[in-house]
């Protein structure tokens, strides 16, 4: 067991340190992992629990404990026959546990629980929490890129938290492959440089990155990523922001409506002449003020709504719009804010207007993406009406209610009748041509808050207690899992990525990656002694309830 100990570095900052206990002898450690053995092996429950409480220790150390002497035991009594002689079902076991962990989502608890009902061999939480390590260990932490050349790609970054522990990730948006996830003690500059130097030591180049506005992630891309362009987050910089009060303005002025109602639904109860010109004078108020509340949100409402439509890349007619002019609009649009006269607007517009200078470099990709397509696409109308095609279909991908849904529909087929005409058979191949190259071009990193919304899940089942092992396991599934509904229906990320067709299931190739299938369960199980054999050996040295076992003499 190791004590935590703390200090400070020369830079002042916290360091901390481990010191073996001296009170935990080789007797004790030994008697510890002989205890937790048999409990595993009978199915006893508490026994763990109770370990821990008597000699003050962590779970995780009596399990570690058990690991090492398991280890001992196989170099010294050999190979075990229980294993070779049980591999189709150990391997049958083995796939339920990846399974059930990634697929299913259940916690190792959870696993266990469900293992034992339908008799599966190797059921043990211990066992269980081992492998999934020992997997884990075996994969990487950053996606690879196979073919000789460098890629490009848009670096989509963000941090997702296991209690107060950042986990730092980064993804392809257009085919949404993570391409590294780590573990990390901090968050700054530094770690998100190694962070990205790490990805394009493995092939990956960023175009330009796309994130919030954390202080740890534009201090990196300024010291890191100086000669990339930085997209701030669209939704997070207007929508998050502007989209709070749009909300909050609406909510006041319903209330006010309620408001005027009740006042007016009172007016009948009042008899003297002193209440009822009261009663009108408080109705009249309520009429005035809701008539305000009703302006202040209209006010807001079209404003807002204009914002957003200039951050469109084309304009009605399928013409790609100017990025100047853009600014130029958005720059008073916001100095209209200004003028509905509530302070927080103005002080959260103002924040806005900072970001506007680097907002719109979007712009930038698709411009060159523009003139690539000009020249693939021969038809200028034909190319036009799949452009708005495009961004009618991008409108209908961000808008959750079904009203909106279906007018974005309508104009997005409206639009691809109109190119159907100019290209005829060609339409289908054209479209998917022109829709890939426009995907490339990211305004956003809501594909990062994708992938935290799947990563979240894991964290919940592991009690936030997540380790880096665990991650490599949730980014080699998901990398390699297929998707079952939604635009990428049928795909992997992979596929869409490298543009290559993955023939065998994640879970194959998850053997293959670790080394091959029978070899390496083989090797891990032999890890794990025989049941019958160590069982026997420990009973025959007897145990008591202070010190269960005692094999120092054993070997």
């Amino acid at each position: 067991m190791l004590i935590n100990q703390v200090s400070l570095t020369k830079s002042g900052a916290i360091r901390k340190g481990f010191q073996r206990r001296e009170d935990l002898t080789e007797t004790i450690r030994m008697n510890i992992a002989a205890t937790a053995y048999l409990a595993q092996q009978r199915s006893e429950w508490g026994v763990i629990t109770g370990i821990a409480r008597k000699y003050g220790v962590s779970r995780p150390f009596i399990y570690n404990t058990l690991s090492k002497m398991q280890e001992s035991l196989l170099m010294t009594f050999g190979t075990n026959s229980y294993a070779d002689s049980n591999t189709i079902d150990v391997e049958d076991s083995l796939k339920h546990i990846l399974s059930l962990k990634l697929e299913g989502g259940s916690s190792v608890q959870g696993i266990s629980t469900c293992m034992k009902r339908f008799g599966l061999k190797n059921n043990s939480v211990g066992f269980i929490s081992q492998y999934l390590a020992n997997v884990g260990s075996q994969l990487p932490s950053t996606f690879s890129n196979k073919e000789d050349t460098v890629k490009l790609a848009v670096f989509a970054s963000d941090e997702v938290f296991s209690k107060h522990t950042p986990i730092l990730v980064t993804v392809e948006p257009v085919s949404s492959v993570i391409l590294r996830i780590e573990l990390s003690d901090t968050r700054n500059a530094k770690d998100w440089i190694d962070h990205w130097t790490c990805i394009e030591d493995n092939g990956y180049t960023a175009i330009y990155l796309v994130s919030d506005q954390g202080t740890g992630l534009t201090s990196g891309h300024s010291k890191g990523l100086a000669d990339r362009p930085f997209q701030p987050d669209t939704y997070h910089v207007i929508a998050h922001r502007l989209g709070i009060w749009r909300k909050r303005l609406e909510k006041k002025a319903y209330d006010a409506m309620t408001k005027e109602y009740d006042r007016w639904n009172v007016l009948d109860s009042a008899k003297s002449d002193k209440v009822i010109r009261q009663r009108i004078e408080d109705y009249q108020t309520a009429v005035q003020e809701t008539m305000q509340r009703i302006k202040i949100y209209e006010d807001f409402s079209y404003l807002y709504s204009c914002l957003i439509k200039e951050l469109h890349l084309f304009d009605s007619n399928g013409n790609f719009r100017d990025r100047t002019i853009a600014e130029e609009n958005m720059t008073i649009i916001l100095d209209l804010f200004d003028t509905i006269g509530k302070y927080q607007i103005s002080e959260t517009v103002s924040k806005i207007r900072k970001t506007l200078p680097n907002l719109l470099n979007y712009f930038d990709q698709a411009a060159t993406t523009i003139q690539n397509l000009e020249q693939s696409v021969f038809d200028k109308e034909a190319l036009k009406a799949l452009c708005l095609a495009w961004q009618w279909h991008k409108n209908l991908m961000k808008s959750k209610k079904a009203p909106r849904r279906h007018y974005c529909r309508d104009n997005e087929l409206f639009c691809l009748d109109i190119a159907m005409g100019y290209l005829q058979e060609e339409c289908e191949t054209v479209k998917e041509q022109v829709y890939h190259e426009l995907n490339c071009v990211v305004q956003s990193s809501a594909m990062v808050e994708c992938i935290n919304s799947i990563i979240r899940p894991y964290l919940n089942t592991s009690r936030n207690q997540i380790t880096q092992e665990s991650l490599n396991l949730i980014m080699f599934y998901h990398n390699h899992r297929r998707y079952k509904s939604g635009e990428r229906a049928g795909k992997t990320p992979c596929e869409i990525l490298t543009g290559k067709k993955q023939k065998k299931d994640w879970m194959e190739l998850l053997f293959e990656t670790i080394g091959g299938n029978a070899p390496i369960l083989n090797d891990f199980i032999r890890k794990q002694p025989a049941k019958a054999e160590i069982e026997e050996l420990l009973i025959s040295h007897g145990t008591s309830d202070d010190y269960p076992v005692d094999i120092t003499s054993i070997s």
